[in-house]
């Protein structure tokens, strides 16, 4: 029996209720014990008492979102979450994962920047990490390029060196078959993938299968260290003999902005709206998200988060702000 006090602590044992969505929760007892006092009236403590007091889902912008317990695999939020919306520029989440998945892959290996890398972006309109054409940069810094400031060029760069075929086309479409196949192996069965980049409507997936394919990456280590980087710095060999310097800057602001955030990975094109990837860890507990087709991403993932972790934090968050000149996504 508990007595109703604004002084009482009793927060470190947990009471186990139904899932907000279908998975189990948890939520303190302190929170049940408020719920189930009235002006100091001492009331007993019930499995029913305790599913009440458990918050409703958020509501969001987004026309489609999912939350997974990176763990687990379970569900905590869903909306639309099987309904079938393009990418944008979470396709190249896709492009990591070949890439990383590929055995025996040299992350030291240098790539020549190619024209025709500078020129996709030129004819798309595409998000650039700004490769200068003859500079010799590592596969490790390809994924930087094409993950933070979300490089149209960089992800071309991976699926040339990473295709097969004898011209740059062939290998291209070569590494967006490896694409398709990753989207099997992990049981995917609604993504599909026409482009490296995500330029296409036709780069689609649901927000749980988004999910699943970013709970997937983040297995990965080399992954994890890429997508958590709020700022990336590093030299390559250029053309002239000298050396390049290459500053790039993650686009997604709910990193360093959310108490716990990890990464992911932001895209924006006029068929998906704005959409992020995102992760964050509190504890011994790692949460991987979605959003697609938000007015507000960043608000959005703040409230899932917040209703995954059972905490407010949402309410107070202030967006770190990119550089001038920053690529955006």
């Amino acid at each position: 029996m508990y007595h109703c006090s604004p002084t009482n602590n009793a927060d470190t044992e947990r009471y186990s209720l139904t899932a907000r969505t279908t998975s189990k929760r948890k939520i303190s007892k302190r929170k049940i014990i408020i719920a189930a006092c009235t002006g100091g009236a001492l009331l007993a403590v019930s499995p029913l008492v305790a599913q009440a007091a458990a918050p409703p889902p958020p509501t969001v912008a987004a026309k489609g979102a999912a939350l997974l317990d990176a763990s687990s695999g379970e569900k905590v939020f869903g909306k639309a979450d099987n309904t079938v919306r393009p990418l944008a520029s979470t396709t190249k989440l896709a492009v990591a994962s070949v890439v990383l998945d590929t055995k025996g892959v040299n992350l030291e290996q240098q790539v020549p920047v190619k024209q025709e890398y500078r020129d996709y972006v030129t004819e798309h309109e595409a998000s650039t990490a700004d490769l200068q054409t003859g500079d010799k940069v590592t596969v490790n810094q390809l994924l930087y390029a094409a993950l933070l400031p979300s490089g149209a060029d960089a992800a071309y760069a991976l699926a040339d060196t990473f295709g097969e075929g004898d011209t740059p086309a062939e290998r291209s479409e070569s590494f967006i078959g490896k694409m398709n196949k990753k989207a099997d192996d992990l049981g995917l069965t609604k993504t599909e993938f026409k482009t490296f980049a995500g330029i296409s409507s036709k780069d689609v997936s649901t927000p749980l299968e988004l999910a699943k394919l970013a709970k997937h990456n983040m297995e990965n280590a080399t992954f994890r260290e890429v997508v958590k980087t709020k700022e990336y710095k590093g030299d390559a060999p250029a053309e002239n003999g000298g050396t390049r310097h290459y500053t790039w800057t993650n686009t997604n602001q709910l990193l360093g902005s959310y108490k716990g955030v990890v990464g992911i990975k932001t895209g924006t094109t006029t068929p998906a709206g704005p959409c992020l990837v995102f992760a964050a860890t509190r504890g011994d507990t790692t949460l991987v998200g979605t959003i697609q087709n938000s007015k507000d991403r960043y608000a959005d993932a703040a409230k899932i988060l917040d209703y995954g972790f059972d905490s407010d934090s949402a309410e107070d968050m202030k967006l770190r702000k990119l550089p001038s000149g920053a690529q955006t996504d």
